[in-house]
């Protein structure tokens, strides 16, 4: 199941589980649009993937006979923060962000 984190790994803003704003890659890395688009290019600096839209997971069981929804299933509460320097960031989004996504 797809791990909601609670927060931008580069800027710390907070992420709810309804952020429009929030981005992730394929690894579940999580960055607010801002980020995503102005410093990292959507480019993801750990893994090089691309960055989309976070789906949003509905706050109720819809059908409640599958126990599914944020009151199931909720969102993490562990803080993530990157790894990397800005400038490791940097270089690398500057060295593959011109490669599309399905070629890196």
């Amino acid at each position: 199941m797809l791990d909601l984190r609670p927060n931008c790994e580069l800027c710390d803003a907070d992420l709810p589980p309804d952020a429009a704003v929030a981005r992730i890659c394929t690894y579940e890395c999580t960055y607010c649009a801002a980020c995503a688009e102005d410093v990292l290019h959507h480019v993801c600096p750990t893994c090089g993937g691309n960055l989309v839209p976070r789906p949003i997971r509905p706050a109720r069981a819809l059908r409640p006979e599958l126990k599914l929804g944020l009151a199931n299933h909720p969102a993490s509460t562990q803080r993530r923060h990157s790894k990397w320097s800005r400038d490791q960031i940097d270089s690398f989004v500057n060295d593959i962000r011109h490669i599309p996504p399905d070629q890196r």
